[in-house]
């Protein structure tokens, strides 16, 4: 076969177009994976030839891409936060607008000291790793309920050499044993079942239950609400994700169970992502 020089294979981009917003972005990724070199490598030489081995590994996994896998499940790895984590098809890929949560639960901490966290379906860790690596003083505690979620997030743990995070697996609340929280943070599954989207992009390849909740997508984040305060400490603040439309709802939810201070903030795009409320009883 022809060989491919890197403006070559650069160009492949163009197959990509229809299926991804940041087709440039997936190809310069693949290829930096098969050369093992960063991608200013590829704009200062355009024209070197990759070697057979090398194009025929970025021909193999540009297929795979083309056909919808994510990007992130093709290298086995998504940088969030400062972190890079290792990912699976058992967990839902971690999101940018995600670090949105991350930020305002730093703040909510800053000022306490060895703040207690939980952090309701973990997933990768991503979440409880993000914070436990930026406040080394504070204890978190990770849960999902399928396992092969824990053991991914437990081994993203021991890369990153964290040693104030650990996990366990539970459904919810149910697995935990009695104990307070200064935070509790979750990004539940928030998406309505009908919802036209789970049959396009990456989200075809993530598994269902890391998604989609009953009741229209709020099921999860009513059940979240309803326990949260069995496990907050007085003046604890609950911080969940949602969808962009739902904002409203889940203030609504919070407040009527008791929550006080009820907020909600933007993400990236804008779209109202993230809400919290502050637990005043003892």
């Amino acid at each position: 076969m022809p060989s491919l020089s890197i403006a070559d294979a650069l160009a492949y981009r163009g197959q990509l177009a229809a299926l991804s917003d940041s087709a440039d972005l997936d190809t310069a990724l693949l290829l930096c994976h098969c050369l093992n070199k960063p991608r200013s490598y590829l704009y200062s030489w355009p024209e070197r030839e990759l070697t057979a081995t090398e194009q025929g590994q970025f021909e193999a996994l540009f297929a795979r891409r083309l056909v919808g896998e994510p990007i992130a499940h093709i290298l086995g790895h998504r940088d969030f936060w400062s972190l890079s984590l290792a990912v699976s098809p058992a967990s839902l890929i971690p999101r940018p607008d995600t670090e949105c949560l991350v930020e305002r639960a730093l703040e909510i901490i800053d000022g306490q000291q060895r703040p207690q966290i939980l952090d309701l379906g973990t997933g990768t860790g991503a979440i409880a790793l993000a914070l436990a690596s930026e406040r080394a003083d504070a204890q978190v505690l990770g849960l999902d309920c399928v396992a092969e979620a824990v053991a991914l997030a437990e081994s993203n743990r021991a890369a990153l050499g964290l040693t104030n995070v650990r996990f366990q697996q539970s459904n919810w609340f149910a697995e935990l044993a009695p104990s307070r929280f200064e935070l509790i943070v979750s990004n539940p599954p928030y998406i309505d079942p009908d919802d036209p989207h789970l049959l396009t992009g990456d989200v075809r390849f993530e598994p269902r239950s890391a998604l989609v909740a009953a009741d229209g997508g709020m099921a999860d984040l009513k059940h979240i609400i309803s326990q949260a305060s069995n496990y907050l400490a007085a003046g604890g603040v609950l911080l969940l994700e949602h969808g962009f439309q739902q904002a409203a709802a889940v203030r609504e939810v919070l407040s009527e169970r008791g929550f006080s201070c009820v907020e909600s903030r933007r993400d990236y795009g804008a779209n109202e992502r993230i809400s919290w409320g502050v637990w005043r009883n003892e």
